[in-house]
């Protein structure tokens, strides 16, 4: 009887052992299995940057006018008349600010504001004759297509109007064979614009810019000659706008 008893007792024992390492074992499995599973990625959403319609840009602006097929009419003096003479004007280095809108990352409209001022005289039979001077306000409203598939460097094209205003007019007054220019009025004037560029940007605001815009400006002008003389014609100014700066984008 007792030894029936300590059988049964060993055979308890070592169910509760089999049963203990049954548990420890499972227990090991399921913080394995945990450590075991690939562990859950979350993306960060994708980085967009705000978008910002303006830009500025402070340039040096360098006005080339090209005044080939000027007319000059000097009033009963057809030696001194086109096609025997014609006008020259001066070239002029300036700063200029222009503004910039974006409708859409791709469409932009631009507007340029600098101020110059120039030297006309006669060239053919008048050569060395001093006019006079102008000051030309030419704002220049463009509407632009910007290329965006090239990373830093941004390449654009633009066509638009130009409007130039011309004040502080004043004649040369200055003896020329016999000839003094006494008065000038040159009319203001519209005129198409084409335009090409590109910023190439160094980060998100700031920037570098190079830009070419032709001009179709080609004024009336009308003059007196010796105080009685007139003189009339069209100014052939057609410049070439070439500039180059810095860009902010905000």
């Amino acid at each position: 009887m007792e030894t029936l008893m300590r059988a049964r007792t060993i055979l308890m024992n070592a169910s509760l052992l089999v049963l203990a390492a049954m548990f420890d074992g499972a227990a090991m499995t399921s913080v394995q299995a945990a450590d075991l599973a690939p562990a859950r990625v979350y993306a960060r959403p994708p980085l967009v940057e705000p978008f910002s319609p303006w830009m500025i840009r402070l340039r040096v602006l360098g006005v080339l006018p090209d005044s080939e097929g000027s007319s000059v009419n000097v009033g009963a003096v057809p030696p001194l008349s086109s096609p025997n003479s014609g006008l020259s004007i001066s070239d002029r280095v300036v700063p200029e600010l222009d503004i910039t809108y974006f409708f859409t990352p791709n469409i932009s409209a631009e507007l340029i504001l600098a101020v110059t001022r120039h030297q006309i005289s006669g060239t053919g039979t008048l050569s060395g004759l001093d006019i006079g001077k102008t000051s030309l306000l030419p704002p220049t409203l463009t509407f632009q297509y910007h290329f965006t598939d090239f990373g830093p460097f941004k390449p654009y094209i633009g066509v638009g109007i130009n409007y130039t205003a011309f004040f502080h007019q004043s004649a040369a007054k200055t003896p020329f064979t016999g000839l003094v220019v006494t008065d000038l009025h040159v009319n203001n004037t519209v005129s198409p614009a084409v335009q090409f560029g590109f910023d190439y940007m160094l980060d998100r605001h700031w920037g570098l810019n190079f830009d070419v815009k032709k001009l179709w400006l080609r004024p009336d002008y009308s003059a007196t000659a010796n105080g009685a003389i007139p003189v009339t014609g069209r100014a052939n100014i057609d410049p070439w706008l070439v500039s180059g700066g810095v860009t902010y984008k905000f």
